[in-house]
């Protein structure tokens, strides 16, 4: 059955309930990564690693392969280094346009309604037997309002993405699978798996301290 324009369908009610009991308690989250971009001219790049959330609002993603990278959240900034650029950029959270900023929820109340102006059962479905894939639309022009701080109330972080596709284990709630897609044939996809909670991760692993020599490029964007 369709979803209702702004709302969530029936047949995906109960999988965005699984999805977002899953995590709601959760007070550390840690899992492996597999990342992968694409588009029409260069190819796929992968990427692997681990990453880590915490409440409130904070996550950092440790690149391993095929190069070390960093990205931190500490639930104001957010952070992006490469040690072998000796570069490290940074920006406010609200304004970062990184597509990995709206997984920060999963360390909140992970409400997918604050990113999805649609909700729906994928057409296509994944090939895990017990996997279920969610189609979300992104917020629209239409809920934008703006605020006197410059910012913009009822703006979605994924409101420069087509659709978003979010595959979850239907028995556990866990988030399996996540594709953005961009216009120009770009995509984003990063797969989790092994996940663990409420290990006691310490607060220094999701400030971050630029090693001296390192640039600081202000207002750039976050994305390898």
């Amino acid at each position: 059955m369709p979803a209702v324009r702004g709302g969530t369908s029936p047949d995906a009610a109960p999988i965005v309930r699984a999805l977002e009991s899953r995590y709601h308690n959760a007070r550390t989250l840690q899992a492996t990564f597999l990342e992968r971009y694409s588009d029409s001219q260069q190819g796929a790049r992968v990427e692997s690693g681990t990453v880590y959330f915490s409440k409130p609002g904070r996550m950092r993603w440790e690149y391993e392969a095929p190069e070390q990278k960093l990205f931190i959240s500490d639930g104001k900034m957010v952070w992006f280094f490469v040690p072998s650029d000796h570069t490290v950029s940074r920006a406010p959270m609200k304004q970062s346009a990184d597509w990995r900023t709206p997984l920060v929820l999963l360390t909140g109340n992970a409400k997918l309604s604050q990113l999805c102006d649609q909700i729906d059962v994928a057409r296509q479905q994944g090939s895990v037997p017990g996997h279920v894939t969610l189609e979300c639309l992104p917020r629209g022009e239409k809920n934008r309002v703006p605020k006197p701080d410059g910012g913009v109330e009822g703006a979605s972080p994924l409101d420069p993405f087509d659709r978003v596709l979010i595959e979850v284990d239907s028995a556990t709630g866990d988030l399996a699978d996540v594709r953005v897609q961009q216009p120009g044939a770009v995509e984003l996809e990063y797969r989790f798996g092994n996940w663990q909670e409420n290990l006691p991760l310490p607060d220094s692993l999701f400030r971050f301290q630029p090693p001296v020599g390192v640039a600081i490029v202000d207002g750039a964007e976050n994305q390898p």
